[in-house]
Protein backbone atom coordinates (compact mmCIF):
# COMPACT_ATOMS: atom_id res chain seq x y z
CA UNK A 1 0.00 0.00 0.00
CA UNK A 2 1.63 3.45 -0.64
CA UNK A 3 1.73 5.57 2.05
CA UNK A 4 -0.22 8.37 1.23
CA UNK A 5 -3.13 5.81 0.57
CA UNK A 6 -2.59 4.59 3.86
CA UNK A 7 -2.37 7.79 5.77
CA UNK A 8 -5.54 9.03 4.11
CA UNK A 9 -7.26 5.48 5.09
CA UNK A 10 -5.60 6.53 9.15
CA UNK A 11 -7.10 9.77 8.88
CA UNK A 12 -10.33 8.51 7.72
CA UNK A 13 -10.57 5.93 10.56
CA UNK A 14 -9.02 7.74 13.12
CA UNK A 15 -11.98 11.03 12.28
CA UNK A 16 -14.56 7.95 12.64
CA UNK A 17 -13.83 7.61 16.25
CA UNK A 18 -14.23 11.13 17.14
CA UNK A 19 -17.61 12.33 15.34
CA UNK A 20 -16.68 15.84 17.16
CA UNK A 21 -13.48 16.41 14.93
CA UNK A 22 -10.27 17.29 15.59
CA UNK A 23 -7.55 20.04 14.65
CA UNK A 24 -5.22 19.38 11.79
CA UNK A 25 -2.53 19.35 14.22
CA UNK A 26 -3.62 17.22 16.72
CA UNK A 27 -4.58 14.29 13.80
CA UNK A 28 -0.76 14.93 12.65
CA UNK A 29 0.15 14.49 16.34
CA UNK A 30 -1.55 11.33 16.89
CA UNK A 31 -0.89 9.47 13.55
CA UNK A 32 2.28 10.05 12.95
CA UNK A 33 2.06 12.13 9.88
CA UNK A 34 4.29 14.99 9.77
CA UNK A 35 1.95 18.36 9.66
CA UNK A 36 2.36 19.60 5.92
CA UNK A 37 1.88 16.02 4.36
CA UNK A 38 -1.83 15.82 7.22
CA UNK A 39 -2.81 19.05 5.42
CA UNK A 40 -2.22 17.73 1.74
CA UNK A 41 -4.10 14.86 3.00
CA UNK A 42 -7.26 16.31 4.45
CA UNK A 43 -7.37 19.13 1.43
CA UNK A 44 -7.25 16.19 -0.67
CA UNK A 45 -10.13 14.21 1.48
CA UNK A 46 -12.55 17.53 1.92
CA UNK A 47 -11.97 17.95 -2.16
CA UNK A 48 -13.57 14.69 -2.57
CA UNK A 49 -16.26 15.19 -0.28
CA UNK A 50 -15.04 13.01 2.75
CA UNK A 51 -13.98 15.23 5.26
CA UNK A 52 -15.17 19.29 5.75
CA UNK A 53 -14.16 22.17 8.56
CA UNK A 54 -16.50 22.31 11.22
CA UNK A 55 -15.49 26.03 10.50
CA UNK A 56 -13.30 28.47 8.57
CA UNK A 57 -9.47 26.82 10.27
CA UNK A 58 -11.85 25.15 12.21
CA UNK A 59 -11.69 21.38 13.25
CA UNK A 60 -11.50 18.65 10.64
CA UNK A 61 -15.03 16.31 10.84
CA UNK A 62 -16.20 13.81 8.78
CA UNK A 63 -19.16 14.46 6.34
CA UNK A 64 -22.07 11.93 5.67
CA UNK A 65 -20.59 10.23 2.30
CA UNK A 66 -18.78 7.83 4.06
CA UNK A 67 -21.96 6.52 5.89
CA UNK A 68 -23.34 6.75 2.40
CA UNK A 69 -21.53 4.74 1.01
CA UNK A 70 -21.54 2.14 3.92
CA UNK A 71 -25.14 2.33 4.23
CA UNK A 72 -25.33 1.71 0.10
CA UNK A 73 -23.35 -0.94 0.19
CA UNK A 74 -25.43 -3.15 2.58
CA UNK A 75 -28.53 -1.59 0.68
CA UNK A 76 -27.35 -3.64 -1.99
CA UNK A 77 -26.30 -6.44 -0.49
CA UNK A 78 -29.31 -7.36 0.95
CA UNK A 79 -28.32 -7.43 4.34
CA UNK A 80 -31.33 -5.40 5.97
CA UNK A 81 -33.72 -6.24 4.04
CA UNK A 82 -33.51 -10.08 4.95
CA UNK A 83 -32.34 -9.58 8.04
CA UNK A 84 -34.68 -6.56 9.40
CA UNK A 85 -37.68 -9.15 10.18
CA UNK A 86 -35.84 -11.85 12.62
CA UNK A 87 -34.00 -9.17 14.35
CA UNK A 88 -37.23 -7.17 14.92
CA UNK A 89 -39.10 -10.46 16.09
CA UNK A 90 -36.00 -11.36 18.32
CA UNK A 91 -36.19 -7.61 20.07
CA UNK A 92 -39.75 -7.67 20.83
CA UNK A 93 -39.13 -10.91 22.61
CA UNK A 94 -36.15 -10.49 24.10
CA UNK A 95 -37.60 -6.12 25.24
CA UNK A 96 -33.72 -5.24 24.38
CA UNK A 97 -30.97 -4.15 21.71
CA UNK A 98 -30.37 -7.07 18.94
CA UNK A 99 -27.47 -6.70 16.81
CA UNK A 100 -26.39 -8.27 13.70
CA UNK A 101 -22.52 -8.09 12.54
CA UNK A 102 -21.00 -9.79 9.63
CA UNK A 103 -17.81 -11.77 9.19
CA UNK A 104 -15.43 -9.78 7.08
CA UNK A 105 -12.36 -11.82 6.76
CA UNK A 106 -10.62 -10.75 9.88
CA UNK A 107 -13.45 -8.58 10.89
CA UNK A 108 -16.63 -8.76 12.78
CA UNK A 109 -18.65 -5.16 12.02
CA UNK A 110 -22.10 -4.74 13.10
CA UNK A 111 -24.13 -2.93 10.50
CA UNK A 112 -27.61 -3.72 11.66
CA UNK A 113 -30.14 -3.41 14.68
CA UNK A 114 -33.44 -3.50 16.04
CA UNK A 115 -34.28 -2.28 19.48
CA UNK A 116 -36.76 -3.66 21.89
CA UNK A 117 -39.77 -1.24 23.09
CA UNK A 118 -39.07 0.07 26.44
CA UNK A 119 -41.01 2.64 27.69
CA UNK A 120 -38.82 3.85 30.55
CA UNK A 121 -35.20 2.71 31.93
CA UNK A 122 -32.11 2.90 30.49
CA UNK A 123 -31.75 2.34 26.41
CA UNK A 124 -28.19 0.91 25.44
CA UNK A 125 -27.91 1.92 21.95
CA UNK A 126 -24.40 1.49 20.56
CA UNK A 127 -23.14 2.82 16.88
CA UNK A 128 -23.28 0.61 13.71
CA UNK A 129 -20.16 0.64 12.05
CA UNK A 130 -18.15 -0.10 14.17
CA UNK A 131 -16.11 -3.43 14.49
CA UNK A 132 -16.51 -5.05 17.43
CA UNK A 133 -13.64 -5.55 20.02
CA UNK A 134 -13.27 -9.45 20.22
CA UNK A 135 -11.77 -10.03 23.61
CA UNK A 136 -14.53 -8.52 25.03
CA UNK A 137 -18.28 -8.53 23.13
CA UNK A 138 -20.31 -11.46 23.12
CA UNK A 139 -20.06 -11.26 19.40
CA UNK A 140 -16.80 -11.44 19.52
CA UNK A 141 -17.17 -14.32 21.79
CA UNK A 142 -19.90 -15.56 19.63
CA UNK A 143 -17.62 -15.79 16.42
CA UNK A 144 -13.88 -16.96 18.21
CA UNK A 145 -16.06 -20.28 19.87
CA UNK A 146 -16.21 -21.63 16.41
CA UNK A 147 -12.36 -21.22 16.08
CA UNK A 148 -9.85 -23.03 17.28
CA UNK A 149 -8.05 -21.88 20.37
CA UNK A 150 -5.43 -20.74 18.10
CA UNK A 151 -7.04 -19.15 15.61
CA UNK A 152 -9.15 -17.17 17.82
CA UNK A 153 -6.04 -15.52 20.06
CA UNK A 154 -4.54 -15.10 16.52
CA UNK A 155 -7.07 -12.42 15.71
CA UNK A 156 -7.29 -11.53 19.38
CA UNK A 157 -3.49 -10.56 19.13
CA UNK A 158 -3.43 -8.23 15.95
CA UNK A 159 -6.88 -6.29 17.12
CA UNK A 160 -5.05 -6.47 20.81
CA UNK A 161 -7.05 -6.80 23.97
CA UNK A 162 -7.74 -3.08 23.89
CA UNK A 163 -7.74 -0.15 27.02
CA UNK A 164 -8.90 -0.62 30.29
CA UNK A 165 -11.48 2.26 29.13
CA UNK A 166 -12.67 0.33 26.22
CA UNK A 167 -13.80 -2.45 28.32
CA UNK A 168 -15.84 -3.06 31.71
CA UNK A 169 -14.54 -4.15 34.97
CA UNK A 170 -14.94 -8.57 33.90
CA UNK A 171 -13.34 -8.61 30.79
CA UNK A 172 -10.69 -11.17 30.15
CA UNK A 173 -6.78 -9.09 29.57
CA UNK A 174 -4.84 -12.30 29.27
CA UNK A 175 -4.75 -14.98 26.89
CA UNK A 176 -5.77 -17.90 29.90
CA UNK A 177 -9.03 -15.55 30.99
CA UNK A 178 -10.10 -15.14 27.21
CA UNK A 179 -10.06 -19.04 26.58
CA UNK A 180 -11.92 -19.47 29.47
CA UNK A 181 -15.03 -17.70 28.22
CA UNK A 182 -14.64 -19.15 24.60
CA UNK A 183 -14.73 -22.99 26.24
CA UNK A 184 -17.65 -22.14 28.40
CA UNK A 185 -19.01 -20.31 25.16
CA UNK A 186 -19.03 -23.58 23.01
CA UNK A 187 -20.03 -25.80 26.24
CA UNK A 188 -23.08 -23.55 26.46
CA UNK A 189 -23.55 -23.31 22.59
CA UNK A 190 -23.22 -19.21 22.95
CA UNK A 191 -21.33 -16.51 24.08
CA UNK A 192 -22.82 -14.77 27.35
CA UNK A 193 -21.26 -12.18 29.22
CA UNK A 194 -21.93 -9.64 31.91
CA UNK A 195 -19.94 -6.82 33.06
CA UNK A 196 -17.27 -7.67 30.07
CA UNK A 197 -17.84 -4.89 27.50
CA UNK A 198 -18.99 -2.37 29.92
CA UNK A 199 -19.98 -1.87 33.20
CA UNK A 200 -23.27 -2.91 34.47
CA UNK A 201 -24.28 -3.82 30.89
CA UNK A 202 -24.88 -7.70 29.82
CA UNK A 203 -24.68 -9.53 26.39
CA UNK A 204 -25.17 -13.00 24.93
CA UNK A 205 -24.56 -14.06 21.15
CA UNK A 206 -24.79 -16.77 18.43
CA UNK A 207 -22.95 -16.96 15.43
CA UNK A 208 -24.94 -17.40 12.01
CA UNK A 209 -23.85 -20.59 10.10
CA UNK A 210 -24.42 -20.57 6.09
CA UNK A 211 -23.77 -25.07 5.91
CA UNK A 212 -20.21 -24.85 7.74
CA UNK A 213 -19.28 -21.58 7.33
CA UNK A 214 -19.67 -18.50 10.27
CA UNK A 215 -21.04 -15.61 8.43
CA UNK A 216 -22.13 -13.50 10.78
CA UNK A 217 -23.63 -13.03 14.89
CA UNK A 218 -26.80 -12.10 16.10
CA UNK A 219 -26.39 -10.60 19.75
CA UNK A 220 -28.83 -9.27 22.40
CA UNK A 221 -27.49 -6.62 24.65
CA UNK A 222 -29.01 -4.76 27.79
CA UNK A 223 -28.67 -3.70 31.45
CA UNK A 224 -27.71 -6.07 33.55
CA UNK A 225 -30.92 -5.27 35.69
CA UNK A 226 -33.03 -6.50 33.39
CA UNK A 227 -30.24 -8.68 31.44
CA UNK A 228 -29.20 -11.18 34.71
CA UNK A 229 -28.58 -15.00 33.91
CA UNK A 230 -31.56 -16.52 34.13
CA UNK A 231 -33.50 -14.19 31.84
CA UNK A 232 -30.59 -14.73 29.14
CA UNK A 233 -30.61 -18.37 29.66
CA UNK A 234 -34.27 -18.26 28.65
CA UNK A 235 -33.70 -16.33 26.25
CA UNK A 236 -30.95 -18.77 24.53
CA UNK A 237 -33.91 -20.75 22.74
CA UNK A 238 -34.97 -17.83 20.44
CA UNK A 239 -31.86 -16.44 19.77
CA UNK A 240 -30.52 -19.31 18.49
CA UNK A 241 -33.84 -20.15 16.81
CA UNK A 242 -33.42 -16.43 15.04
CA UNK A 243 -29.52 -17.36 13.95
CA UNK A 244 -30.42 -20.47 13.00
CA UNK A 245 -33.26 -19.27 10.55
CA UNK A 246 -30.81 -16.62 9.21
CA UNK A 247 -28.45 -18.97 7.60
CA UNK A 248 -30.39 -20.77 5.34
CA UNK A 249 -32.26 -17.52 4.19
CA UNK A 250 -28.27 -16.14 3.55
CA UNK A 251 -28.02 -18.88 0.95
CA UNK A 252 -30.75 -17.37 -1.35
CA UNK A 253 -29.90 -14.25 -1.47
CA UNK A 254 -26.43 -11.94 -1.55
CA UNK A 255 -26.89 -11.20 1.72
CA UNK A 256 -23.22 -10.49 3.71
CA UNK A 257 -21.79 -9.68 0.51
CA UNK A 258 -20.81 -12.99 -1.06
CA UNK A 259 -22.09 -15.80 -3.22
CA UNK A 260 -23.31 -19.15 -1.60
CA UNK A 261 -20.89 -21.71 -1.14
CA UNK A 262 -20.87 -23.37 -4.21
CA UNK A 263 -22.18 -20.67 -6.44
CA UNK A 264 -19.28 -19.12 -7.55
Amino acid sequence: MSIALDRGLSVLEHLAQHPQGLPITLISHELDIPLSACHRLLADLQRCGYVRQARRQGDYVLTTKMVSLGLGFLSSAGIVDVAEPLLERLAQTSGELVRLSIVDEDRLTWVAKSQGIRQTGLRYDPDMGQDARLSCTASGHAWLMTMSDERALELVSRQGFGTPAEYGPKAPTTIKALTGFLHAARVRGYAMIDEVFAPGMAAMAAPVMRRREVIGVISIAGPLSRCSTARMHELSAPLLAAAAELGPVSNASNLFGRPPLGKG
